[in-house]
């Protein structure tokens, strides 16, 4: 009888917001995960060991070779199906910047790096690469509310920047991806409601239109796991899954 294949997962960014809705809806599936912590103790105080067997918590720093590298092989030779990267800085509000003003790019060169030190050593397979961003930087047009247009473009410019070098990164490394851009992110708490979706070409434009004000972080983590791990929508690899809102906004003038 043949063999059925269990999907390995990395998670990088997954012991908070994001990530960790993500990774906790993948654990419930029973692919194998394995996620990168500066602080294993904070994840494993969520998702205890003895309760999550499918669960591997390696300490590490998303910015670290080595420790990358650790993550990315399913097994000896053979590279993991896919990568959620959740990665990002503390918003130093006094300085509007962050504590780290180029946490998402040096993470992208990080991961890329190590996928190609691992296949020159012979590594094969190519994960589906999933990153999320924000709103607020298409290059077709406005993708944010009016109203929020000062926040995004003044408040949040130093973490947009950063993000906007990521996205380009993975854009042009040739390797399956799909970027994720949550509208305005208000806290934790998960919802029952339909998450809202545009759909964008990093080339060609926009395929799909949505506008929206903001997500639960839980929402936006639920949305990837159902959507980009569980089902694999097909028509989201290579694109933009952008402007991920709750329909509470839908009849609103943007």
């Amino acid at each position: 009888m043949a063999s059925t294949h269990v999907e390995t997962i990395a998670f990088f960014g997954a012991s908070g917001g994001v990530g960790l809705a993500a990774l906790k809806e993948t654990l419930r599936t029973g692919c194998q995960c394995v996620a990168l912590c500066r602080t294993p103790s904070k994840l494993a105080a969520i998702l205890p060991p003895e309760s999550n067997p499918n669960l591997k918590i390696v300490q590490g720093n998303a910015h670290d070779i080595p420790a990358v590298s650790s993550c990315l092989l399913a097994r000896p030779g053979v590279l993991v199906d896919q990568v959620i990267s959740t990665i990002g800085g503390a918003f130093v509000a006094s300085k509007m910047t962050l504590d780290d003003p180029e946490v998402c790019q040096k993470g992208m060169n990080v991961l890329l790096e190590s996928l190609k030190r691992l296949r020159n050593d012979g590594a094969v397979g190519q994960p589906h690469i999933v990153v999320c961003s924000t709103t607020g930087m298409s290059k077709f047009g406005r993708d944010i509310p009016i109203a929020m247009i000062p926040l995004y473009h003044y408040g949040l410019k130093v973490p947009h920047a950063d993000k906007m070098v990521m996205e380009e990164r993975l854009i042009s490394s040739g390797e399956n991806f799909t970027i994720v851009r949550p509208s305005f992110m208000v806290s934790e708490k998960e919802t029952t409601k339909t998450v809202r979706v545009g759909i964008e070409d990093p080339a060609t434009g926009r395929e799909a239109e949505e506008i929206g004000y903001t997500i639960s972080k839980s929402d936006a983590g639920r949305w990837i796991a159902e959507n980009l791990i569980i089902k694999k929508q097909a028509k989201y690899n290579k694109k933009i899954a952008s402007k991920l809102s709750l329909p509470r906004y839908r009849n609103s003038q943007c």
